[in-house]
């Protein structure tokens, strides 16, 4: 089974993660690791920790010579931040003149988090809450989209929404959509809504607000057949929808048409199947977002999620003081402006995960070699058909 695990604070020494059941073989070059690290880092309304953060990553175990060697994949990725936080972090020493945060946040983990661990203040809380982890998510997920490419699967990710401005990309052609959305500082295709998008992130800025928006995540030839419909957590939405919710922020996940199916007749909420030599089974429309069932359709899986605006305000909201139990405005934590073009690269990596797993779980195979050859029967029993 693929998986991987995390840890490390958001000012600590380092952030790691650990990612387990990448089959032999498989050629992994740093520098594409390092890269969706870098694309993670960028987009308009990022704070200022991005200026003194540059991720690179470190591999530490399961490669040799650039290849896996199908055992645990130790990665570390260094925060930078943490010289200037040794005092206030460090994990050896009890000496700390760091004050105590006693004024929670709306919206994020501090007050919940202080209650579970009985903790003194929530800076316990917040550092492993903070979305700095995200960064880990996102390097397990570059080795899981390398896989993936080993078997022509491809995935992409834009910012469909900031605010109220909406993006519309119904006039933009399918091969310029990935460049586009990379050349915008949001990180969405439509010129016109990205230039009203950073508009409205200087707004929020100056009163000393936050955003939130959505992305949209596009996977393209996923095979038809990951995921199952036997069981309740072996669907393929599902476990897509718990790992994308899972991303700091995020408060819904959409596939396809998604809320928009509620107001339609059945007539036209589902995709039409149609059939020719040259395309074989295939569908004019893709209200589904390419899952019917728990199960991957053949079409392009296509995820929505909805971000919220981050709950780290420059003009904090009302809170309590937990000590004197006062009304008091919510500690002013350093943070982003607006991070929903961050979160498509964090979402992408999110379901390169889940589906390198459920493709994994469908083929198995100890070496890259022999999953392949497992693909290719497979595809070949579906010439047949």
């Amino acid at each position: 089974m693929i998986r991987f695990t995390t840890a490390g604070e958001s000012h600590g020494e380092a952030l790691l993660v650990i990612l387990e059941g990448i089959p032999a073989g498989l050629a992994v070059n740093y520098k594409d690791i390092d890269l969706d690290l870098a694309r993670r880092q960028k987009g308009y309304g990022r704070g200022k920790r991005m200026s003194i953060e540059t991720d690179v990553i470190k591999i530490l175990s399961g490669m040799r010579h650039l290849r896996t060697l199908g055992s645990p994949i130790a990665m570390s990725i260094a925060n930078r931040d943490f010289q200037n936080w040794v005092n206030t972090m460090s994990p050896t020493s009890s000496e700390s003149d760091d004050k105590l945060l006693l004024r929670p946040r709306p919206g994020h983990a501090d007050l919940s988090g202080l209650i579970k661990y009985n903790v003194k203040d929530f800076r316990d809380i917040l550092e492993r809450a903070s979305a700095r982890e995200t960064a880990a998510r996102v390097a397990a997920g570059a080795v899981c989209k390398i896989l993936l490419k080993e078997f022509d699967i491809s995935i992409m990710s834009y910012t469909s929404q900031i605010g109220d401005v909406v993006a519309d990309i119904s006039s933009i052609k399918e091969n310029k959509l990935l460049y586009d959305t990379e050349m915008s500082e949001v990180r969405c295709p439509d010129t016109v809504a990205s230039k009203k998008m950073i508009e409205l992130v200087d707004k929020a800025r100056l009163q000393g607000d936050t955003l939130g928006g959505k992305v949209v995540v596009v996977v393209k030839d996923v095979p038809t057949g990951l995921g199952s419909h036997t069981q309740w957590d072996l669907k393929l939405d599902g476990r897509l929808a718990q790992s994308l919710i899972s991303i700091q922020a995020v408060k819904a996940v959409e596939f396809g048409d998604g809320t928009k199916l509620a107001e339609n007749f059945g007539s036209v909420s589902h995709d039409e199947i149609f059939y020719s030599n040259a395309k074989w089974f295939y569908r004019k429309t893709n209200r589904a977002g390419g899952i019917e069932g728990g199960m991957s359709n053949g079409e392009p899986i296509v995820v929505t999620c909805t971000m919220k605006a981050i709950p780290s305000l420059a003009n904090p909201l009302h809170s309590v003081n937990l000590v004197t139990k006062e009304t008091a405005k919510a500690e002013a934590v350093r943070s982003d402006i607006c991070a929903v073009p961050a979160a498509g690269v964090v979402a992408e990596a999110a379901v390169a995960i889940e589906l390198a797993k459920a493709l994994k779980e469908k083929f198995g195979g100890d070496s890259l070699e022999d999953m392949k050859k497992n693909v290719n029967t497979y595809k070949e029993r579906l010439k047949a058909l």
